[in-house]
């Protein structure tokens, strides 16, 4: 079930909102003000309907509040609009404006197109491609033409940390503090070993390359 915040000081229109996306299998989180459009905001809802002209905290106030907290698409709700308004809009983080009065069906399609296009993004960066290589976060595994690699769970999750963070420098001790733990009993010597390891599964496809050792200072990941 996708949930949905309607943000609108006019009551008829929230409540016009709320019965249809109801009826459709929605859960939905209403707001009257821009205040507890921000507060509510913080319940992770997968899509944003944003008045534009609300008393107080308008909406691109709202936006601009929310918008580094929250990923999910926000279409601004306006009874008119201009090049500049989108231009605000947009600069302020909306991904689209519905004018007033809307079409319930067509506002009930957009809301749909959005929603399907954000978990379509979500998904993909879920995976990311190193040449042959692949690694699917989502489902942990490490692949190379389609391959599966054999991976001990700490070989894969160091392949993970490192791939994330493509390009940096990690040092042994904070490796084994990101993948073992902070309590975790043992030291970091184990480190390479299992990088070791790592490198000889990658090797059988010539994929090796992608876990580089930089001498005095530790291991990082490259394209």
């Amino acid at each position: 079930m996708y949930k949905i915040l309607v943000a609108d000081d006019e009551k008829d229109v929230v409540t016009l909102l709320q019965d249809y996306f109801e009826i459709n299998d929605y859960l939905v989180l209403t707001a009257y003000t821009g205040a507890e459009a921000i507060e509510k905001a913080s319940q992770n809802p997968d899509i944003i309907l944003l008045d534009v002209n609300m008393p107080e905290v308008d909406g691109l106030s709202v936006c601009r509040k929310i918008r580094d907290y929250v990923s999910c698409p926000i279409l601004f709700l306006t009874a008119r609009v201009e090049d500049s308004d989108k231009i605000s809009g947009f600069a302020s983080g909306g991904d689209d404006y519905i004018i007033k009065p809307f079409s319930i069906e067509e506002l009930g399609a957009r809301v749909s197109a959005h929603i399907r296009r954000d978990h379509r993004v979500k998904t993909q960066a879920n995976i990311r491609f190193f040449g042959d290589l692949t690694i699917d976060y989502t489902a942990k595994t490490v692949a190379v033409k389609e391959i599966v690699l054999d991976l001990a769970k700490k070989e894969y999750q160091i392949i993970e940390f490192l791939s994330l963070n493509c390009g940096q420098v990690f040092d042994k001790e904070r490796i084994y503090e990101k993948v073992w733990g902070y309590d975790a009993e043992g030291d970091s010597s184990v480190i390479a070993e299992h990088v070791r390891r790592v490198r000889a599964k990658l090797a059988k496809y010539g994929e090796e390359y992608h876990l580089e050792t930089v001498w005095g200072m530790g291991y990082k990941w490259v394209k």
